[in-house]
Order: C-alpha cells, then sequence, then structure tokens
C-alpha cells in the first residue's frame, strides 16, 4: 500500500466520538472538518473542529446518513480524509467505497472485509474455515419458516434466532419451545428488515450462562495484526452495554493468548485494516464467536487506559499506509480500567429528553489517557433531542487494581450532577457496588435477573432523601427573615405518593414540625449549592427547579450520589394535587414523533391496550392503560412531533382511569404514560 498523506479529516458523526477524534488529530497536527444536523449546530464539536459545514435537517436520515451531503461537505471544506466513528455509516461498506471512489481516504477496513464481517452467517463461514470456535447453527441461504424451524429441531433448543446483519440487539429472539418458534422469526425478521434492510436470520444454539468478551484487533495493509486485549462488556440492557472493563475478571492469561490467537486470524483472514472487535460470548473456558464490529468500539477507551495507547491515532497511521506501530510482544497491559456508559434515560432504560440546566464533573481529563477520564459532548444548557441516542459521554477510570477502579468510579460518580433530565447515573452506582460485580460474577444475564432489586434499593434512597430534604429544597428560609411561629402545609410528590409536611421558617433554618420535630440549617455555598445541616452534620445538595405545568413546581435534585424528582404542589388547589386529576389524561413523557394511534373517540380498553405509540431516540415507545378506561378525545396523529407535558388523549370517567407505565413517573409532572421499548435501532 502507497503512502496516503492526510491533511484535513472530515469526522462522519456528531457528539463525543466527534469530539474523540478531533482531539487527537488536533495532537497530531491534523486539521478537521465537523459536520453537523440543524439540531446539533451549537454543540461543542463544531467549535472545536478546524472548520465546519452544516447537513441541514434534524434527523439522521437527514444528515449523518446522507451519503451525498458528507462527500459534498467534504468537497467543499478540502478534506482528503473521513473517519466515521461509530453508529451511523460506520460500518457501511458502500458508504467506504463511495469516499474511496471520490478519491479520499476512508479511515476505516476496506469495504470488501466489512461486506465479508459484517453479514454474520459469512463471518460465521469464514470463522469456521480458519479455526474461530462457533456455536452449531445454522447460516444458509434458504430462509423458508420451514427450513428454520426443521434446523432449529436438529440444533435443540432453546436457540437464538439472529439478524445476519445489523446488531444491538435488534433482530434477536431467545426461543426457548418450538411452539413460539415461528412468531420468533416473523418478528425478528420484520425487525431486521425495517432497521438493517436485510430480514435474513441465522440460528444457533443459545447459550445459557455466558459472559460477553470481545477482543480489540488492529492490522494494517501489509499483513500484520495483532490483538489489544481483551474487555468484559456483560454487564447489558436491552442488548446494549452500560459497563465495560478491562481485563476481563473471568479470562486468565492462557486463555487470553487463545481468544487472541482466534481474533487475529478472523482479522487475517478477512483481509482486515484498521481497528476492529471480535466479540465472543464465554462460558467457562469455552468461547464462541458472535460477530466482529468493523469499527472502532464506544469502549475503546479502556483499551487505550491499560495499553497507554491512542487508538484513533492508530487509525489514522494505518490509513495512511503505515506499519502498526507496534508487534504483538511489545505491547504490555498494565492496571485495570472501567468505563460506564452515561446515558439520557431512567432506571426502566426509556430514553429521555430535556435541557441540561446544570453540570458538575469532579476533575477530569477529556478524550487522553488519565486516571479519571470523562469522553461528552455534553455541556449546560445542552438540549437533548429525540433525534439520536441516549448516550450523553463515557466516564473511564483506571487503577492498579479490580477493585480500587470500581471504588474509584463510584466515586467519580457521585461527585458528578447532570441536572434537568432523568440519566442512569444512579443506577449505574447502584450496578457497581452490588456485590456480584464486585465478585466478577456478573454474566449477560445479570441485569434481566437483578434490575429490580437495584431499582428497589434505589427507589429506597430516593424516597429517604425526599422525605429528608426536599421541604428545604423547595423553601429555604431566607437568611434575614424574621421567625414565623405558625407552620406552613406544604404538598410534596415524590413519584405517586402525595404527602403533606407542615414546616417554620426561622432566620436561616428549617423546623420540620413533627414526632421528633427536627431543625435544619440551610445555607449557600459558593458554587451555589445548598447546605443542609442537620445535627451537626452538613449535606451538600444541589438541585435546579425546572419549567412546571400548571401550578405544581418540579424539582431536581441530587444528594449524596442519590437523585430525585419532586413536585412542590403546595399551591395547587388540595383536590387536584393527588393522583386523580391527572390520570384523566395521557401526556408525553418526552419529546418525540408520533408513531401511530391505535384508538379512537368512544373506544374501550382494556388494561395493557396500546392506545399511541411514539418515537424517541431511536426507540419506540407504547403508551398502554393500567385499568380499563374509555377514549374521550384523541388530540394527535400519526407523524406529528409532540413535546414533554403536551395532552394527546383524555379519558372518560366510565370505566375508570389511569396509565400503565413500566417506566417511574421520575419528572414528569403529571405526564403518565405506560412505556414498553422496543430494542434500539443503533448498535455501538
Amino acid at each position: 500500500m502507497n503512502a496516503r498523506p492526510i491533511h484535513r479529516i472530515l469526522v462522519a458523526n456528531r457528539g463525543e466520538i466527534a469530539r474523540r477524534v478531533i482531539a487527537t488529530a488536533r495532537r497530531m497536527g491534523l486539521e478537521t472538518v465537523a459536520v453537523y444536523s440543524a439540531a446539533d449546530a451549537a454543540t461543542p464539536h463544531v467549535r472545536e473542529a478546524t472548520a465546519s459545514h452544516a447537513l441541514g435537517g434534524n434527523t439522521s436520515a437527514e444528515s449523518y446518513l446522507r451519503v451525498d451531503k458528507l462527500l459534498a461537505a467534504a468537497r467543499a471544506t478540502g478534506a482528503d480524509a473521513i473517519h466515521p466513528g461509530y453508529g451511523f455509516l460506520s460500518e457501511d461498506a458502500a458508504f467506504a467505497q463511495a469516499v474511496q471512489d471520490a478519491g479520499l481516504t476512508w479511515i476505516g477496513p476496506p469495504p470488501a472485509a466489512t461486506r465479508a464481517l459484517g453479514n454474520k452467517a459469512h463471518a460465521k463461514r469464514l470463522a469456521i474455515q480458519h479455526g474461530v470456535p462457533c456455536l452449531p447453527g445454522y447460516n444458509g441461504d434458504d430462509q423458508s419458516p420451514e427450513r428454520l424451524i426443521a434446523e432449529a429441531e436438529k440444533i435443540g433448543y432453546p436457540v437464538m434466532v439472529k439478524a445476519v446483519a445489523g446488531g444491538g440487539g435488534r433482530g434477536m429472539r431467545l426461543v426457548t419451545k418450538a411452539a413460539d418458534l415461528p412468531a420468533a422469526l416473523k418478528s425478528a425478521s420484520s425487525e431486521a428488515l425495517s432497521g438493517f434492510g436485510n430480514g435474513d436470520l441465522l440460528i444457533e444454539r443459545a447459550v445459557q450462562t455466558p459472559r460477553h468478551v470481545e477482543v480489540q484487533v488492529f492490522a494494517d495493509a501489509h499483513g500484520h495484526a495483532v490483538h489489544l486485549g481483551e474487555r468484559d462488556c456483560s454487564m447489558q440492557r436491552r442488548h446494549q452495554k452500560i459497563i465495560e472493563e478491562t481485563p476481563s475478571p473471568a479470562v486468565t492469561p492462557e486463555l487470553r493468548e487463545r481468544m487472541g490467537a482466534c481474533a487475529v486470524a478472523l482479522t487475517l483472514a478477512a483481509g482486515y485494516v484498521g481497528a476492529g472487535t471480535v466479540e465472543f460470548l464465554l462460558e467457562g473456558t469455552e468461547f464462541f464467536l458472535m460477530e466482529m464490529n468493523t469499527r472502532l468500539q464506544v469502549e475503546h477507551t479502556i483499551t487505550e487506559q491499560v495499553t497507554g495507547l491512542d487508538l484513533v491515532e492508530w487509525q489514522i497511521r494505518v490509513a495512511r499506509g503505515e506499519v502498526l506501530p507496534l508487534a504483538q510482544e511489545a505491547i504490555h497491559f498494565h492496571g485495570h480500567a472501567i468505563e460506564v456508559r452515561l446515558c439520557a434515560e431512567d432506571e426502566n432504560y426509556v430514553p429521555r429528553t430535556g435541557r441540561i440546566a446544570a453540570l458538575a464533573t469532579p476533575p477530569v481529563a477529556h478524550f487522553e489517557r488519565a486516571p479519571r477520564r470523562f469522553d461528552a459532548f455534553i455541556e449546560p444548557g445542552t438540549e437533548i433531542t429525540p433525534y439520536y441516542d441516549s448516550l450523553l459521554g463515557k466516564l473511564v477510570v483506571h487503577e492498579a487494581t479490580r477493585e480500587a477502579a470500581i471504588d474509584a468510579m463510584l466515586a467519580m460518580l457521585a461527585q458528578t450532577a447532570v441536572l434537568g433530565l432523568p440519566t442512569n447515573r444512579a443506577f449505574l452506582m447502584e450496578c457497581l457496588a452490588d456485590e456480584r460485580f464486585r465478585r466478577g460474577d456478573a454474566l449477560i444475564s445479570f441485569l434481566d435477573e437483578h434490575a429490580d432489586e437495584i431499582r428497589t434499593r434505589l427507589f429506597d434512597k430516593q424516597k429517604a432523601r425526599h422525605v429528608r430534604w426536599s421541604a428545604a429544597i423547595a423553601h429555604p428560609p431566607a437568611a434575614g427573615a424574621l421567625p414565623c411561629p405558625f407552620a406552613v402545609p406544604l404538598r410534596l410528590a415524590h413519584r405517586d405518593e402525595v404527602e403533606t409536611v407542615s414546616v417554620r421558617a426561622r432566620a436561616g433554618s428549617l423546623d420540620i414540625v413533627g414526632e421528633p420535630e427536627r431543625s435544619i440549617a440551610v445555607s449557600r455555598s459558593a458554587d451555589g449549592a445548598l447546605v443542609c445541616t442537620e445535627e451537626g452534620v452538613a449535606h451538600r445538595i444541589q438541585a435546579v427547579q425546572l419549567p412546571g405545568i400548571g401550578s405544581a413546581t418540579p424539582w431536581h435534585a441530587q444528594a449524596d450520589g442519590v437523585d430525585w424528582w419532586f413536585n412542590d404542589l403546595s399551591f395547587v388547589p388540595a383536590a387536584a394535587a393527588g393522583k386523580g386529576a391527572a390520570e384523566t389524561e395521557l401526556r408525553a413523557p418526552f419529546n418525540g414523533r408520533v408513531v401511530a394511534v391505535d384508538v379512537h373517540p368512544g373506544d374501550a380498553l382494556e388494561k395493557g391496550t396500546q392506545a399511541i405509540v411514539i418515537e424517541s431516540m431511536k426507540l419506540e415507545h407504547a403508551l398502554a392503560p393500567r385499568t380499563a378506561v374509555t377514549v374521550a378525545e384523541v388530540l394527535v396523529e400519526a407523524g406529528q412531533q409532540v413535546t414533554p407535558g403536551q395532552v394527546l388523549m383524555r379519558f372518560g370517567q366510565g370505566r375508570g382511569a389511569g396509565i400503565e407505565r413500566s417506566g417511574s413517573d421520575i419528572g414528569e409532572r403529571g405526564c403518565s404514560g405506560g412505556i414498553t421499548v422496543t430494542p434500539t435501532f443503533h448498535k455501538a
């Protein structure tokens, strides 16, 4: 391969990965071009690049997935190379080919290698030819239901049905008995066709207690390939990773050598060039190929931490035609690294939109190796829109041991505050603190089996802090106020519970009337945080007041590493402060687009009947009643954009009222709605 000089890189992506590529390119003395949709015009990656170019539109389909617009941007800005990041078009062989045909350098694998490995069935055949362990299964061209059913019988149940294209859990079904297979085939194929444009499926034996362990590989155009160790990504929800670590607590040096050798063999067999990840299911000491991701992974950061390498720099050097910087024997691993994905979602994994009202982190580095690292695109005032996935950023720690890394991550998360919309920050802390995770026993099934238990612990902590601090947050006494002998009743709502508490204000303190009576000294720190002191112990509380609906005043607060949302209903008429007023209407819980309205005025709905579907952050959310209701009015239609709190439909009084939700009511101010999340379209 002849050397290809690179001077200006167009980053065909957004968010934290765009900032990540720009940061490395800057360190290498290279210029960069940021592209952006209308929704991303004010985001940091646009400011940090050498040049920027508007793609127009808000959605991915209108912007980051438009090959013609991306190539036009490269021409207009004088870019001579394109880095795709991850997601979007990063594993699209046709895009890679179009980039090369335009005379630009593609910072990624050859299109032929992407095609060979991007299809799970083809990748599996190639792997078998080169001695890479694969699960028994069927990946043939005959996609008739009869053939698939017959092959499943040969394999034996349980089986896993998978889409041959794409990933991220979409088009994947676990089938435990023959009677369920026809429906699973139909739904998986339909989902895969919608998400990836290819409805073909494969079937393989299901592994019951696996870990997800992946191996980072790198290859150059001169026939060299290496692996950079493994990452354990078993902590997942909706088949998507939320906590990753390296090394895996289950991988011995001997096992690492075997897995690494298989990963390198597949890489060389495919004629691969650049960064890639070979993903395995690990059960005991046996491992089986899942797929190969032909791009940089979200979790590449932890590999950088333990190897001391910059993987984006390696990508650029390999794309220029250089030999790999290091041979296998020169790659060494030091310490333990953990990454968590900070997402705009609640503890039920429902993505949320909104504006970041306040942001605080401990001292950290950004987009470079350091013991504490925060790679993100958010800042105070950032609007999280419904057009993209829920990832806000990644917190990374590196310590000498796994135990020290877990403790460091817990401390880092406790000192991080993202206020204004729900995030999974506190949920991540509960996962990390769980003794089963700390012992290294977490398998892929961990959250399926234990998430409810984790949520219960989290809810108990939220309620305790609400009871203790919410009155002082919503009604802090003025420093110079005269003492008032009269107790004032407050109504404060947390989730579905509305409670009345009586308080007396004194200068700089608040008395909570009750048995026993409590006195809280209230002050402000230099950075604006509320400091509540009780019995000599000071607690630092960060809180923001959010736009309300009607007379209710919503708050988002954080203390002792725990977030909670509550409504101050003290100035709402008492008759309207309970559940009953909100249960006669269905409000949108977040920004989104109405995909389907399945009911009409006059319809009598049973519990759990789907009423409306909203698409937001690449997920579809189905809202359904939790009791029998009668539809009185439908106020929206398919294709309409809706905003948080917008009334979607109203219910009559004839059959009861109420909306079933698998999520919680946090921060929704009466935006009732049952939410069922389908697998994400995004694979990262």
